[in-house]
């Protein structure tokens, strides 16, 4: 077991440095977060002036939700291609099956290295030039900022499995471009990237609820910004350990009937 974890480490690091290399990206990443965020803070700002009731925010709450957003951007994997697209396309998956450690954890351990590489330089100064030119909403007591970190670090792992579970469906299909792209936008759209889940109506905040993608964006940036706390914020916690036990059984169940697939073809 503990020779596991030392493998699994050394692909988190190795994701780390991977990404490291790509110094130009992740600056036009901050750039583009920085001039996104202004333009919809500038928009949701006008709104909450407009309406005090505006879904419970207020110009602070408003604010820490549109940066908080931007900065985590490039470590959601909405986005992502996972290496595990290109492997069952060329058949080289079948070498991942011989292999004496997890699939879906290694492809796991080295996107959360480079996930957290891009919060550093991306994500971190997105949240500072928000909080000097808008001035966000943050909460005041440790505990809140570690069950914050703990709800990110979770979001992110979701956000990953969710992406994969979807790329794992070339198993059976000749092209998932058009499967992984519905997952982004349907899953941008409920995670709360585009409006807060506050402000959806009634049925399709609902909607939202019954999957696990506010899990991987909306609920860990009420958790940061303070503006859900206390047992609340430890039932958003505990919501998100659900999920992330369904996405990794969904993703061993899938994994098995892919290998399964692959020996009926006579892989």
């Amino acid at each position: 077991m503990r020779a596991d974890v030392g493998v699994y480490w050394q692909l988190v690091k190795a994701g780390f440095r991977r990404q490291s290399h790509y110094r130009l990206a992740m600056l036009a990443g901050l750039i583009t977060n920085v001039v996104f965020g202004f333009v919809r803070a500038s928009v949701l700002m006008a709104a909450v002036h407009a309406n005090s009731g505006f879904g419970g925010y207020d110009r602070g709450t408003i604010g820490a939700y549109t940066w908080l957003s931007q900065g985590l951007l490039g470590a959601i994997a909405f986005w992502t291609l996972p290496d595990i697209v290109e492997r069952i396309r060329t058949g080289d998956v079948a070498i991942d099956f011989l292999r004496p450690i997890d699939i879906q954890f290694a492809h796991l351990a080295e996107y959360l290295g480079r996930a957290l590489c891009t919060l550093l330089p991306r994500g971190v100064p997105s949240i500072l030039i928000g909080t000097v030119t808008f001035g966000l909403a943050f909460p005041t007591t440790a505990s809140t900022y570690v069950l914050g970190a703990i709800s990110l670090l979770i979001a992110i792992v979701l956000s990953f499995l969710s992406m994969f579970a979807v790329s794992l469906a070339g198993f059976w299909l000749i092209e998932t471009r058009g499967l992984r792209a519905l997952h982004m936008i349907c899953g941008t759209f409920l995670a709360g990237l585009f409006a807060p889940i506050h402000l959806f109506p009634g049925w399709l905040r609902a909607v939202a609820y019954a999957t696990p993608f506010p899990s991987m964006l909306q609920w860990p940036i009420d958790v940061l910004s303070g503006r859900t706390s206390g047992l609340a914020a430890v039932g958003i916690v505990v919501v998100q350990c659900f999920w992330l036990a369904v996405l990794v059984g969904l993703g061993q169940l899938l994994l098995r009937a892919g290998r399964h697939k692959l020996e009926v073809q006579g892989g």
